[in-house]
């Protein structure tokens, strides 16, 4: 069995080791400490500020010139000269209505208008005829005015059949249909051997001018909108671009029966880069509240991680992950991850590592 004394020198001379090994890993993470580097850096105390309620709802875009082109004539479709996507000029022709049913129209609207004349020619020659024997009293005036009267009929009928001849050569130019705006086919509702009706759309073009975001708003938001405010607009699946500005153009006062919700129709800057049919986030200003803001130059992104650099009181930056919420021109919102009275670095952040020394100047 080992000597008692052997077993109390072995213990004390691991706890001098454990003591001196220690003392080595403070000496060393004072000297990696003592080694980080020094930033200059903007630094800014979070004061509370009001932030602005918000709603967002979803919106889409569409143009403000929107034409559904029908055929005015009954039909079958002969052909269909565009497709979806193509960019079409006014006058373009669009589409061809079978034109055999007014051709036999117009063949006899020229038969009736040709009997008709022919009609007027002999009522004519009977006027002119019987007019000199009225005149000599050869014939009495009753039948005198009975050839006046078939003067007059055989007129009327000549220009009823030159109507409905011109009324055929109308419809045959409706056969033809054309595209009233220069604009984009958005839509091909019917193909070639389909059965044309007057008011059925055939096609649906898009102006190129002014293009507007639509959305509809319940009666809380309703009441606290006008036209002229400005809203922002942000792409539904891009959360990470800057959300641009758009003005309320037109606000429906009568309410959906079955949504019971308002349609707002938004007018868009020209630069906004938003084609028709893109689903946006609209936010619309609701009322505010007290909360965080910070510049957008604050933000870090470390492994994936958004957050900032908070100042400690020895002037170190310490990473700190945030929750951002909304952005604006005026900052991003941080709905956790910071409190009044922390100090944040808000510039030259891509230079800044944890740890490191901050030294610049300081805002409140």
């Amino acid at each position: 069995m080992a000597n008692p004394t052997f077993w109390r020198m072995a213990l004390l001379g691991l706890a001098v080791s454990l003591t001196s090994a220690c003392g080595d890993n403070e000496s060393s993470g004072t000297q990696v400490e003592a080694a980080k580097r020094t930033v200059a850096a903007e630094v800014l105390t979070i004061q509370p500020v009001p932030l602005g309620l918000r709603a967002e709802l979803p919106g889409m875009v569409a143009s403000e010139d929107q034409v559904q082109v029908a055929s005015r004539l009954m039909g079958y479709l002969r052909e269909i000269k565009v497709e979806e996507g193509q960019m079409v000029k006014a006058g373009q022709l669009l589409f061809v209505i079978d034109p055999t049913d007014i051709q036999g129209q117009m063949s006899q609207a020229r038969a009736g208008l040709a009997q008709a004349e022919a009609a007027l020619t002999d009522a004519r020659i009977d006027h002119e005829r019987f007019g000199t024997l009225y005149k000599e009293e050869a014939i009495p005036k009753l039948q005198w005015d009975k050839i006046r009267l078939q003067k007059r009929v055989a007129e009327q009928q000549v220009a009823a059949a030159r109507a409905g001849l011109n009324q055929a050569n109308s419809q045959m130019r409706y056969a033809s249909v054309v595209a009233p705006i220069n604009g984009v086919v958005t839509q091909k509702l019917a193909n070639a051997g389909d059965l044309a009706t007057p008011g059925r759309p055939v096609l649906m073009i898009e102006g190129l001018k002014k293009r507007q975001v639509r959305t509809q708003v319940s009666s809380d938001v309703y009441t606290r909108i006008k036209v002229g405010d400005k809203v922002t607009i942000a792409m539904d699946a891009d959360t990470a671009q800057m959300p641009i500005e758009g003005t309320i153009a037109q606000v429906v006062p009568v309410a959906d029966p079955v949504s019971h919700t308002h349609l707002v129709k938004i007018d868009l800057p020209a630069d906004s880069g938003l084609a028709s049919g893109n689903f946006v986030r609209v936010g619309f200003a609701v009322g505010s509240r007290e909360g965080i803001r910070v510049p957008a130059t604050a933000l870090a992104e470390r492994a994936g991680i958004t957050g900032v650099f908070v100042v400690d009181g020895q002037g170190l930056a310490r990473y700190r992950m945030v929750r951002t919420g909304t952005a604006d021109q005026n900052g991003v919102e941080i709905q956790s991850g910071l409190n009044a009275g922390d100090k944040v670095v808000v510039s030259n952040v891509g230079q800044v590592e944890n740890g490191d020394k901050i030294s610049g100047e300081a805002h409140d």
